[in-house]
């Protein structure tokens, strides 16, 4: 239930505006901890999800026209974070293989759409090292924030039901002396 839960709240944290600045978002993590908690049949879910989000965004939040081709790399990317879930996380969670999947669910993000700008929109950037350089420079920003909010998801995703089993423990053992 908690990853459909963390799904919806991923859904939210993209709909609600939140600072500029600040630019939270619960993809990332929520996508990871569906991967490691749900069958990869269920797949379709989040990425379905998501994908309304991104129409719902695109056509009455911005107002813009869709273009699904737009997408496409996007929605491949979610489906990819959950696999990258259910390969680290689903049959053992460690710190070490969170903080994993936080280093690469965004990177990769990171790198893959600031390539595929920087190849599809000539007129924004230059087909040049330096355009391409331009294109990731632009990223940054977002891809400090995407990075942190994965890490802040995650860690409470994964480490408070962690934290609850070990203050149960703890308890139990207590409780028995």
């Amino acid at each position: 239930m908690a990853a459909f839960f963390l799904i919806v709240a991923a859904v939210l944290s993209r709909i609600f505006p939140d600072p500029a600045w600040f630019n939270f978002t619960a993809v990332g993590g929520a996508l990871l901890y569906f991967g490691a908690r749900r069958p990869l049949r269920q797949l379709w879910i989040p990425v379905a999800a998501l994908a309304a989000t991104d129409y719902y965004l695109t056509t009455f939040y911005y107002g813009y026209a869709f273009h699904l081709s737009g997408y496409l790399l996007t929605w491949a990317w979610y489906a990819a974070v959950i696999v990258l879930g259910y390969i680290l996380l689903s049959r053992k969670t460690s710190v070490s293989r969170v903080a994993a999947g936080v280093a690469i669910a965004p990177t990769s993000f990171f790198l893959i759409t600031n390539f595929a700008a920087w190849a599809m929109m000539p007129q924004l950037y230059p087909h040049t090292l330096g355009g391409l350089g331009l294109s990731y420079a632009a990223g940054l920003p977002f891809y400090r924030n995407d990075l942190m909010s994965t890490a802040i998801v995650a860690a409470l995703a994964f480490g408070l039901p962690a934290l609850a089993r070990q203050m149960a423990q703890r308890h139990q053992v207590a409780g028995a002396a």
